[in-house]
């Protein structure tokens, strides 16, 4: 990215801070009508792209070449278009009335230059991904069964991408990043600017720090709550990772190891509330279920796979044999508490998301609390500086969100004109058989495969988009087909062959980038078992019976510790091949249980399992000598 000096410093950072006040300001006094909301929002960051993001990164510098200025330029020209036009576009029939040749033009313009966008601010994958869809349309004719379509039109294309609200560029999907995520960004950005991020590694230094792999402890917990605000796991990775990393290296972890933690930890940050990334926002607009709904039922997973990464390093540590912390390089537990202030923010959103009220007024909240009680300390005061480099920072963070959600939006435009997404249900459909389970793996390879080229979220929205209508047909819940989804796009991130978040970490800890991303895939492993289990049990989403809430959370604890011992050849002790084998196939055994509704839901079965994982809690946890700590140089 663009760094600039002078002039041009200010003329851009004005730019980002103007787009973050209309967003701050739309969440306040209103929103505006969907066309004129996304138009002004993608009206700011196109062209931004342009400015900030060279077409490649050999010719970054802080001259902006006279092309990227014209191309700028021109990236203004289709939104201020439909501003000036929103009420004649309005009443206007869809795929009825002609489609006007300026219209034509700016709509072919619009097209041309996202998908540029979306190569220098996204990935070229994704580029490419929408490429071939719009190739599709083309070609479809050529083909037989599901997958003939009849070729549209040029006005037709134009139509369905850039005129219309319900799908394309200025669709649904667009709508969310211009209003929730957006909000959420800044909020983000504040929680930055007053060292929130900071204050999480030190909490989790104190909370894990002295126990055994304390410092690969602390990169899950901070991680884990950096993330939940952040949202973008190779933010997440570069964050937490810079400190987490070294100290793990340190104290005696494989730098594989060290940075496949980190890239883990990271990732599981887009699957924690309350914020999810933009997840949450965007399913509950394709869903229609309420929000504070979709993130209760997102609690018990993230929780658990956070608690698998927690067992698996503590397990590492012990097989081994690797030191904790020094008492002297932890921040004393008093100045923490100091700090504890830092907290409330998020604790207010939480809470004001389960009383009742909407998102937009959950986070202004949040924010202001972090402005007033960033007054506390000299070092987080927001002066005038600091919220002008909040507001540009915020600004800057919705480029890549909102150019990736507009892309998305044009591929579900796509598939949902042709009918696309009902005939590869079909296909689903015939390769497994009717059965629900070889429907649900194939499902997973289609996320997995999206999400290694893309951000989570357009992988979400274009896997659920192509498999959520077969998830459905075989009778699967609404919520349950799109966490399944959700999560695989999420894991492909430490999936290899391309796990971006994995090679964050391998980059950071000197480690190969393949070698750390089985690493981190191994670490992640609980994270493939959740999904199937949201899918046979609603339990695990938090409905139904307390009975089987509790049950599915015992059993599916107890996976989590025998997987982590078998993985890591160690639970009560040192483990050979033989005992790694049968642990794992304990740990099969308890998860294959909680896909058991049935059995679940009888209090004869919550008892069994409770006192089973008491059972093994002492065991495994038994006091045993300590380690001797070592010192970390400063």
């Amino acid at each position: 990215m663009r760094e600039f000096k002078g002039t041009q410093k200010w003329i851009m950072e004005g730019w980002l801070v103007v787009l973050s006040l209309f967003q701050l300001y739309t969440a306040i006094f209103g929103i505006f009508q969907p066309r004129p909301q996304r138009g002004i929002h993608l009206m700011f960051i196109l062209p931004a792209a342009f400015i900030l993001f060279p077409a490649a990164k050999k010719w970054a510098s802080d001259r902006v070449p006279i092309y990227d200025w014209f191309l700028a330029i021109l990236a203004l020209l289709p939104p201020i278009y439909l501003l000036f036009n929103n009420d004649y576009l309005t009443e206007r029939l869809k795929f009825v009335d002609p489609v006007l040749p300026i219209e034509m033009i700016l709509g072919a313009l619009n097209i041309i230059l996202l998908l540029e966008a979306i190569r220098r601010t996204v990935v070229l994958a994704m580029t490419i991904l929408i490429a071939s869809f719009i190739g599709y349309l083309y070609i479809a004719p050529f083909l037989s069964g599901v997958f003939y379509s009849k070729a549209p039109m040029f006005s037709e294309l134009v139509e369905m991408h850039y005129l219309i609200t319900d799908s394309g560029i200025y669709g649904a999907i667009t709508g969310v990043a211009a209003t929730f995520v957006a909000l959420f960004v800044i909020f983000g950005a504040v929680m930055e600017t007053t060292n929130t991020g900071l204050f999480f590694t030190d909490l989790a230094s104190r909370l894990a720090g002295k126990s055994k792999g304390g410092p690969a402890k602390i990169a899950v917990i901070s991680s884990g709550l950096f993330g939940s605000i952040s949202g973008v796991a190779a933010a997440n990775v570069y964050s937490t990772g810079t400190f987490t990393i070294p100290l793990m290296k340190k104290l005696g972890y494989r730098p594989r190891f060290a940075g496949a933690v980190e890239a883990s930890a990271s990732v599981g940050g887009m699957m924690m509330p309350p914020v999810m990334g933009a997840g949450a926002f965007v399913m509950s607009e394709i869903t229609g279920i309420p929000y504070v709904k979709i993130i209760i039922a997102a609690t018990l997973g993230s929780l658990l796979f956070y608690a698998s990464l927690v067992f698996r390093v503590h397990f590492t540590a012990l097989r081994e044999e690797l030191k904790s912390m020094d008492e002297k390089d932890i921040k004393p537990l008093k100045a923490i508490l100091k700090d504890i202030y830092l907290l409330v923010p998020m604790v207010v959103l939480v809470v004001i998301l389960l009383i009742g009220y909407s998102p937009f007024r959950a986070a202004i909240y949040a924010i202001a609390i972090c402005f007033l009680f960033s007054f506390f300390k000299r070092e987080n005061r927001m002066t005038p500086i600091k919220i002008w480099e909040t507001l540009r920072l915020g600004g800057q963070n919705m480029i890549m969100i909102g150019m990736a959600c507009a892309g998305a939006g044009m591929v579900v435009s796509i598939v949902t004109h042709t009918g696309l997404a009902l005939g590869i249900a079909t296909v689903i459909t015939n390769w497994s058989g009717g059965q629900l389970l070889p429907a649900l793996v194939l499902i997973m390879i289609t996320s997995l495969t999206l999400g290694m080229g893309l951000p989570c979220t357009p992988a979400y929205i274009i896997a659920i988009t192509i498999g959520g209508p077969a998830l459905i047909a075989m009778g699967c819940d609404l919520l349950s087909s799109h966490m399944f989804v959700y999560y695989f796009a999420i894991l492909a991130g430490v999936t290899p062959p391309v796990c971006i978040a994995a090679y964050c970490g391998a980059a950071i800890a000197g480690s190969k980038p393949l070698q750390t991303g089985f690493e981190s895939l191994k670490l992640a492993l609980v994270g493939f078992i959740v999904p199937y289990v949201f899918v046979f049990n609603e339990a695990l989403l938090m409905q139904g019976s307390v009975v089987g809430i509790l049950t599915v959370s015992t059993l599916l604890l107890l996976c989590v510790i025998l997987s982590a011992g078998g993985l890591s050849g160690y639970l009560f002790k040192a483990m050979d091949v033989g005992g790694r084998v049968v642990t794992l196939a304990f740990a099969i055994g308890a998860a294959a249980l909680c896909t058991m509704p049935d059995l679940t839901d009888k209090p004869l079965m919550l008892a069994a399992s409770i006192t089973v994982l008491v059972i093994f809690w002492i065991l495994v946890f038994r006091k045993k000598k300590p380690l001797e700590p070592v010192t970390v140089e400063a």
